[in-house]
């Protein structure tokens, strides 16, 4: 079996969060490095793998795949080691309620506002929007709060076992907590900054660490 095929870059979050679950696994990959910060994202190649232009695009034995999601759970399925699903069906439903918060809310307050006004913009030449990030603050703390309440006792977002869900936010968190924004907001969550501790800690997080600029 042929390992499978990551196409896109290294810095970005949902990259990361299938390196993470093949790091997870043990298993070997190879990452084709896609500039999207010079357009690489909307090449005729790559919108033929992936038609919205995002990343990563996927692909294992002749199978294509794209969304995040998608293919963190086809890896699960495939791949031996650890399991990093539930196999309980309320675990099931938490871990794939954690990674909607973080698709649908998290992400685009925390990555696509404050991190790129905060951090990517001065790396490429440009000026931080003050106003971006004020009107993102908001979806920002209740993301951290909806992430802290479902969080609970638990070890881990969707249990006592390293599930997915875990991988989806750890990336997101990564960049967040290194903006002041982050800094301030993550403490008034003590269960999530536990968390953060643990999973930041993890061999995979390290190996898988970006490098900006």
């Amino acid at each position: 079996m042929a390992p499978p095929i990551i196409y896109g870059p290294a810095l970005s979050t949902y990259v990361r969060t299938v390196r993470l679950v093949l790091d997870e696994k043990a298993a070997a990959y190879e990452l084709v490095e896609i500039d999207i910060l010079k357009g690489g994202n909307k090449t005729p190649e790559y919108l033929a793998r992936h038609p919205f232009g995002r990343v990563p695009a996927f692909e294992h034995d002749g199978f294509a795949l794209y969304e995040t999601s998608a293919i963190t759970r086809y890896l699960d399925a495939v791949l031996p080691g650890v399991a990093l699903t539930p196999a309980d069906p309320r675990g099931a439903a938490r871990m794939q309620q954690v990674i909607a918060v973080v698709d649908s809310y998290a992400y685009g307050a925390m990555i696509s506002a404050v991190v790129i006004q905060r951090v990517v913009m001065p790396m490429v030449g440009g000026v931080t929007d003050e106003a971006v990030i004020a009107a993102a603050m908001p979806t920002a703390e209740i993301s951290l709060r909806a992430l802290e309440d479902l969080l609970g006792e638990h070890a881990w977002l969707a249990g006592d076992s390293l599930s997915l869900a875990d991988l989806h936010l750890a990336p997101v968190l990564a960049y967040f907590t290194a903006t002041p924004e982050g800094q301030r907001l993550l403490p008034a969550c003590p269960r999530l900054t536990r968390w953060w501790a643990a999973v930041s800690a993890l061999p995979s997080m390290a190996k898988t660490q970006p490098q900006l600029g």
